[in-house]
């Protein structure tokens, strides 16, 4: 945030009350949804098999019918049609199953009541889908990371504009004002993105993400997962006027550590952006 983004009375007024609401523990944060948990017990659990996760799933008619469409999709590249959600589950494996279902179990989560946080709320589902499909790819053919991990990252990386959102939807000067709830979003997400994925019990590398994926002078030693969700950020701006494309990419060292030349766009390397669109209409709903 700027000086004169923070000079604004509005933006810095809502600033502080968030903060306060944040150490008061007064902050309604999103709960992990139900069927979320329980897959991730499952996945966590080295005794469990494709039976166990398939029976959890199988409580979610929506949730199996994405994971259905996800082992049909040309992403998996199945050579034949899969309509139960058992061969499903197969297919996919119990890794990319439970972290797939994890991600898209959170769409649920970005639903609003006013039309103003519902455009933001669609926006910010689409954008986490963009990236979360560029990460996805970006980890398999660039780094040893794993891929479905580095999905469910792209897909949580702003889960922190939940309770800013939902926070605005109870404040109507902040609802009103565009600007305001802009910068208060920009100024506030990321902290609080990873204080959610803390208080939901993610690993560290995953909580990781969110407050890191914006830090565009990051120095570590090791390519992780917000270098991934970094990159895939930028580049799902390529093309247009956002702020980000002014930077000097050849200067943001996440670049280096995936080994991927900053002037070279995924959306322009044969093979690749076709996996990243695929993966993208496998998330689609």
């Amino acid at each position: 945030m700027c000086s004169s983004d923070l000079a604004n009375p509005l933006v810095q007024q809502v600033k502080q009350e968030i903060i306060q609401a944040i150490e008061s523990d007064d902050l309604v944060l999103p709960t992990l949804p139900e069927i979320a948990l329980q897959v991730r017990e499952v996945a966590e659990n080295v005794t469990s098999s494709v039976s166990d996760l398939t029976r959890v799933l199988g409580r979610d008619a929506a949730l199996s019918a994405r994971m259905i469409k996800v082992a049909n999709s040309p992403l998996i590249r199945g050579s034949a049609l899969i309509s139960d959600l058992n061969t499903a589950v197969s297919r996919l494996g119990i890794d990319l199953t439970s972290n797939l279902a994890m991600g898209l179990a959170m769409e649920q989560m970005f639903q609003a009541t006013s039309d103003v946080v519902d455009t933001h709320m669609r926006a910010c589902w689409s954008s986490s889908v963009e990236v979360a499909a560029s990460s996805q790819v970006l980890a398999r053919h660039f780094t040893n990371l794993q891929p479905d991990q580095a999905l469910l990252a792209g897909l949580l990386h702003q889960i922190g504009k939940l309770p800013i959102l939902a926070f605005a939807e109870n404040n109507e000067s902040l609802l009103n004002d565009t600007f305001a709830l802009n910068k208060v979003i920009t100024a506030l997400h990321t902290s609080l993105g990873s204080y959610i994925l803390k208080k939901w019990d993610f690993p560290e590398a995953m909580i990781a993400v969110p407050k890191n994926y914006l830090v565009f002078d990051r120095q570590v030693n090791t390519v992780d997962y917000a270098d991934i969700v970094q990159v895939a950020t930028l580049q799902s701006y390529a093309g247009t006027d956002h702020p980000y494309t002014k930077l000097d990419w050849t200067n943001i060292s996440s670049f280096d550590r995936l080994g991927l030349d900053p002037t070279t766009l995924i959306a322009e390397m044969e093979g690749i952006n076709e996996e990243v669109l695929e993966t993208q209409g496998a998330l689609g709903g």
